[in-house]
């Protein structure tokens, strides 16, 4: 977050007080802001969703993102809403997309009567900032879904509210809604969140989708839709706590540099090549995304991109031969990776895990190697049933490569992701001999427990 008040001068604060002014006025609407009939190609964006939605469920979803608008607009705005949804399956309301620089500011710019709420307002731009933001166009910080709000209405109400709040009141926000604004005191919270309440038996795959698209509720990740998000910066902490416990528990002797393999690099596990270098691994982080890939690059997150994966394999080797931390970007898919270093006559991997988003394994949260992302991307909503088909194919051959390195020494561990789960449901290798226990760990329980029990480990908090 740049919000070092010495950084600007008295001008510029000036400036980026009259700027952030419009946040204390709500949805503009007088006069509305141009529509915007195609996505901006210059920032990744969140993948074109299928919510199936019944003709009279579409109705209700327009009728939903059309409650923030006085009547007099509905003629105008309805079409584009409905456009949206039959394009990309859910309604973000680009026209209201703000067009200033969307980052945190000094808190003393925001026009808020209180500084908690400064600071809030802070936070959620941050979240929404496309060097930190995974998909900031449509509202989604990381993790694939990991919501800040559900559309660009709810933002602007919020700031509103947020603007006019005093020590005396706390906002209340349902799933990126604002309830309003209700008396408290000055020790109460001044924002009390909660996302996706569902009941169990509504809380399937396809219940989602069908209750995002209506703008109901919003999968709000940890810290996407509690607005603390902070970048791989967050997380860094515990990745790095992670890799060295894991060194220490499965390395039975010293290892110069050990050889770290994992895949991911679009949010919070953009964190493991910078952890790997702090713990002294050679780390290899594969990344099917290329714009994920050359952010982390671009702000120092990993020392190096390679699109080659014999590439890769020889740089490994050299690293391991001297000794020296390194961190390693491989631009492809993970199970190339563990397939090719499955191949080599000589176990190259001392430890393994994997960050892609497995809780949303058929909506951009995993991209199976038989295709490439180009391809993923279309096939995932034109063609489900098929998509889900390479899918669980995939994950069966990355737990077959897994289980042959493992077989030879290499450590492999859940990182809380959801991979050993959806493996399983693929039908792949990856539980014991009786049929009831995983192969390998979780990280939480096998590697982090112990320091969690001591009250220390990568903890963040905000007030």
């Amino acid at each position: 977050m740049d919000v070092q008040v010495s950084s600007f001068s008295a001008e510029g604060l000036s400036n980026i007080r009259q700027t952030l002014s419009s946040l204390a006025s709500g949805i503009p609407l007088d006069p509305l802001p141009p529509p915007v009939p195609v996505r901006c190609p210059d920032v990744p964006h969140a993948v074109n969703r299928d919510p199936a939605l019944s003709p009279e469920a579409f109705r209700l979803a327009l009728r939903n993102a059309l409650r923030y608008f006085p009547a007099r607009l509905h003629r105008t705005l309805a079409p584009e809403f409905k456009a949206e949804l039959q394009s990309y399956g859910h309604i973000y309301m680009y026209r209201f997309r703000p067009t200033y620089e969307m980052k945190g500011y000094p808190l003393q710019c925001y026009p808020a009567r209180c500084p908690q709420a400064a600071a809030i307002m802070m936070m959620i731009m941050n979240n929404l900032d496309p060097a930190v933001a995974q998909f900031p166009h449509e509202l989604v910080t990381y993790g694939g879904n990991g919501s800040v709000f559900s559309n660009w209405a709810q933002f602007h109400l919020t700031m509103h509210y947020l603007s006019q709040m005093t020590m005396e009141q706390t906002l209340a926000m349902y799933s990126g809604h604002p309830l309003g604004l209700f008396p408290s005191h000055a020790d109460a919270p001044r924002v009390v969140v909660t996302n996706g309440m569902t009941v169990f038996n509504y809380s399937s795959r396809a219940d989602y989708e069908r209750m995002y698209a209506l703008g109901v509720s919003q999968f709000g990740q940890m810290t996407a839709g509690s607005y603390c998000y902070i970048g791989p910066q967050g997380i860094v902490h515990g990745t790095t706590l992670t890799l060295l416990n894991a060194s220490r528990k499965y390395l039975k002797s010293a290892v110069r540099a050990p050889v770290f393999v994992t895949s991911g690099l679009g949010g919070m596990s953009g964190a493991q090549p910078k952890a790997g270098v702090i713990a002294g691994c050679v780390t290899v982080v594969a990344e099917v995304c290329e714009a994920a890939a050359r952010k982390r690059f671009s702000q120092g997150w990993v020392n190096e991109i390679l699109t080659d994966v014999d590439e890769v394999i020889t740089r490994i080797r050299q690293c391991r031969e001297r000794g020296h931390s390194h961190s390693i970007a491989y631009l492809g898919n993970i199970v190339s990776l563990w397939e090719r270093l499955a191949d080599e006559p000589q176990n190259l991997v001392d430890l393994g895990s994997d960050q892609t988003s497995l809780h949303n394994p058929y909506m951009g949260g995993y991209f199976p190697v038989q295709i490439s992302y180009e391809e993923a991307n279309v096939m995932m909503t034109a063609d489900p049933v098929q998509f889900k088909a390479l899918v669980q194919e995939s994950l069966r051959r990355q737990v077959n490569a897994i289980n042959r390195l493992a077989a030879r020494g290499m450590a492999f561990w859940d990182y809380g992701n959801s991979f050993l789960l959806e493996a399983s449901r693929a039908g792949a290798e990856i539980l014991k001999p009786d049929g009831q226990t995983f192969r390998y760990p979780s990280y939480v329980e096998d590697i982090m427990g112990d320091v969690f029990s001591l009250g220390f480990g990568p903890f963040r908090c905000t007030s």
